[in-house]
């Protein structure tokens, strides 16, 4: 039950799912760094280190987490990670002595952070590719569907409504893409202690037979997580950056489409419209209101998105030598934040996309409007073919162009195939009968618009269908894992 008698953030109960909320929860992120802390000691005890009886005593308690007594202990500790370690020490008794040795707070929580990073990117990747796979079936479903196009808001020339839906959709592909990279690039912390030297670590091996490469590369591997061959006393927060960046290349995606949506549901084009539930209410003023409201919503989250990444960019400019601290409570926000902001707008799109109405009669209405004016090019293709002039012509089909336009803007039906065809400058070159069929049919001025539109669906179904990339994940392991190679190699010397 959500108390709302104190604030709670809009994203704790508003916006985004469930499973996201559960991942960036207090309760989530203590477990996780109980497992963390298992994963070290059980690297440990193969190493030699501590007595596995002790280890199993973390296994058997290592969901036990414990919110309020922690927070009694860090009342006292002024310390978030002193106060689990002893909260978990007093479930356990002796065995708690084997907690937290050899590392450094940043050992636990930046391990935490990047599999949170890394469980935020699967759920988002998951509701990116729903939203590919709806929106490459639309953009199949209209691809034939003509429509006029528009630039500056202006008429245009004609297109096709899968064709323009193709454009969000082939940045959406490009959008799971980035998402790929960014997961593929996350390097945790590992196991390297204060300001990343793994001193801590090669003092508590020396006289057993691994090193702290090893100890380290074992540690990672129980938690699945890769260590950077490189770290301060945290890992570089170019990570967040570079995750947050792709979290923010979607929202943008996902805003200009809903904004496409918006504009079109304005009465003045009516040609796409959201969808409008039984019962909802546009306004409490204005009965007959129909507010597009999930694009806005859309379009006002990704305006929040869009300036998380600069605050990760800070983070990573001012983590100051071995480390500052100035980053830590900015991240407790920035990080849950963004995944909860792309989640929703995600969930908002999903349902945009789905049920996403064109209204034929509308679009074909603006097309007969407009739709000799964009004729008018094909006139000029067609007589510059046959060697008119085609500056000179340009200068005459727009003068008729104006002329026309003054009239369809006082409601007049739109004179311009008469005035086309009754040039003398154009029939010198084109009959007036060629000049009214170029003009009489807009619709066939629409190129391959339709079928790259298919082509872009099939290929966006694939991707959508298709794994996260493995490729650079692959590559990017097999550097790290040559690397580590190099460090124990330096280190067998040593041994």
């Amino acid at each position: 039950m959500i108390d709302h008698e104190t604030f709670q953030s809009a994203l704790g109960w508003r916006y985004g799912s469930e499973p996201m909320r559960r991942l960036w929860s207090e309760a989530h992120k203590r477990r996780l760094m109980r497992r963390v802390w298992l994963a070290l000691a059980e690297a440990e005890a193969a190493a030699g280190l501590v007595p596995e009886a002790s280890v199993g005593a973390l296994r058997r308690t290592v969901d036990d987490i414990d919110i309020a007594r922690a927070a009694v202990h860090e009342a006292t500790t002024q310390h978030d990670v002193m106060a689990e370690i002893l909260t978990w020490a007093e479930q356990i008794g002796p065995a708690g002595g084997i907690l937290h040795l050899g590392a450094t707070s940043a050992d636990i929580t930046d391990n935490v952070d990047v599999l949170r990073l890394q469980g935020g990117l699967g759920i988002v990747r998951t509701g990116l590719a729903r939203v590919v796979s709806t929106l490459a079936a639309r953009t199949e479903e209209t691809a034939d569907t003509v429509c006029l196009g528009w630039t500056h808001l202006q008429p245009a020339a004609p297109t096709t409504v899968g064709y323009r839906l193709a454009f969000a959709l082939q940045d959406f592909v490009d959008d799971l893409a980035a998402l790929d990279d960014a997961r593929a690039g996350l390097r945790a912390k590992g196991f390297k202690g204060a300001v990343g030297t793994s001193a801590s670590y090669a003092a508590l091996l020396e006289g057993h037979a691994a090193t702290p490469a090893e100890l380290e590369r074992d540690a990672c591997a129980r938690l699945g997580l890769t260590p950077a061959l490189v770290t301060s006393q945290v890992y570089s927060r170019k990570g967040d950056w570079r995750v947050l960046n792709s979290l923010a290349g979607l929202a943008a995606t996902a805003a200009q489409l809903a904004f496409d949506i918006r504009i079109l549901q304005s009465p003045p084009f009516g040609e796409w419209s959201e969808g409008f539930a039984a019962g909802q209410v546009g306004s409490s003023a204005m009965p007959w209101k129909r507010n597009p409201i999930n694009a806005e919503n859309v379009d006002s989250l990704a305006r929040q998105l869009a300036v998380l990444p600069q605050v990760a960019w800070h983070n990573a400019a001012s983590c100051l030598l071995e480390r500052t601290l100035d980053d830590s409570a900015n991240r407790r926000l920035l990080l849950p934040d963004a995944f909860l902001l792309a989640d929703e707008i995600l969930s908002r799109t999903l349902r945009l996309v789905e049920r996403l109405a064109v209204d034929a009669a509308s679009v074909s209405a603006n097309l007969a409007r407009f739709g000799p004016f964009v004729a008018g090019e094909r006139v000029l293709i067609a007589a510059a073919g046959l060697g008119a002039d085609r500056q000179a012509l340009h200068e005459r089909i727009r003068q008729h162009s104006v002329a026309a336009w003054a009239v369809v803007a006082a409601g007049g039906t739109n004179p311009l195939p008469d005035l086309l065809a009754g040039d003398g400058a154009i029939t010198a070159w084109l009959t007036p009968d060629a000049v009214r069929a170029l003009v009489a049919d807009p619709a066939a001025h629409v190129g391959d618009a339709a079928a790259r539109a298919r082509q872009c669906a099939a290929l966006a179904r694939q991707a959508a269908e298709r794994p996260a990339s493995t490729a650079q994940s692959a590559r990017l392991t097999a550097a790290s894992a040559e690397a580590t190679a190099t460090i124990l190699q330096a280190d067998a010397p040593a041994r």
